[in-house]
């Protein structure tokens, strides 16, 4: 029987560290390694990250759109280090942020969430802004492949306020109703649910948000966008050992070098890991 996303994300962050590297080949980080901003650099990059980490990070994060915009070349770059991340027992979620409504938002469940997909990722961040219930078939296809989840809630970026922390006429905000929805997927979950969100790490005491989820909190922005690992207890509080923070750029500078890139991978844990038990 498969085991669910939530039970194997809790083993490996207990085991690796609980910290989740992006795989982020924007031209800049490209040009950083002395790469060119093509087909062959985009290899070159990702198949280091991949050589570099995969046996020793809990969780990677491919950002889908900078493998797509070298069309199918690009796609197939990310079709073999997503199977090769979890052929070495590294967990992927796909950063492909998808969200639409009926038979389009099951394909784009199909593509990342179905098994025999040359793209099925371990959990898949998904948009709800066309309301909740429109992720079904996503939520129906992960619970059936032991996959999960990561549910647009309270973004790092500044404009998702507009509609994240916007009142219903119940008084709740957004944000804070999708929680609730991810509360309900997994009630009775353990050691945890499948269904997380996204919270990011810069967005200060998020006290007023009921972040017990029973589930994971993937939380963006430490590193270059501001957030330390010490920040994490005054953000997400009695939910912190739920949260599966993010690091970008602040493990991926360190290429390209493979020993400077587990380094820095190895510290970001070990500093995370402190500031969770602390």
């Amino acid at each position: 029987m498969t085991l669910s996303f939530g039970t194997r994300l809790r083993s490996a962050m207990d085991e690796r560290g609980p910290l989740c590297v992006g795989v982020d080949p924007h031209a800049s980080l490209l040009g950083s390694w002395g790469l060119g901003d093509d087909v062959a650099g985009l290899e070159r990059f990702t198949y280091t990250v991949v050589e570099a980490l995969a046996d020793t990070v809990a969780v990677f994060k491919p950002q889908a759109a900078f493998f797509e915009r070298f069309g199918s070349r690009g796609i197939a770059v990310l079709e073999r280090a997503t199977a090769d991340l979890r052929a070495a027992g590294g967990l992927v979620v796909m950063d492909a942020k998808r969200g639409d409504i009926g038979s389009t938002m099951a394909a784009y469940a199909e593509t990342f969430l179905r098994k025999d997909s040359p793209l099925f990722s371990d959990a898949l961040t998904v948009s709800p802004y066309l309301g909740y219930g429109s992720l079904k078939p996503a939520v129906d296809l992960a619970r059936e492949s032991g996959a999960g989840l990561f549910v647009l809630a309270l973004t790092s970026n500044p404009e998702g306020a507009e509609v994240q922390r916007a009142v219903r006429e119940d008084g709740r905000t957004i944000g804070a109703t999708m929680l609730a929805h991810l509360a309900e997927e997994n009630a009775g979950e353990t050691p945890m649910g499948s269904f997380g969100a996204v919270v990011g790490a810069t967005l200060g005491d998020l006290s007023s948000f009921d972040l017990d989820i029973n589930g994971p909190l993937l939380a963006p922005g430490i590193g270059a966008q501001g957030a330390t690992p010490a920040d994490l207890p005054v953000v997400f509080g009695a939910a912190v050992r739920n949260v599966v923070p993010n690091v970008s750029r602040g493990v991926l500078r360190a290429g390209p070098d493979a020993s400077a890139l587990r380094d820095a991978a190895a510290r970001y844990a070990d500093e995370i890991r402190a500031a969770v038990a602390g």
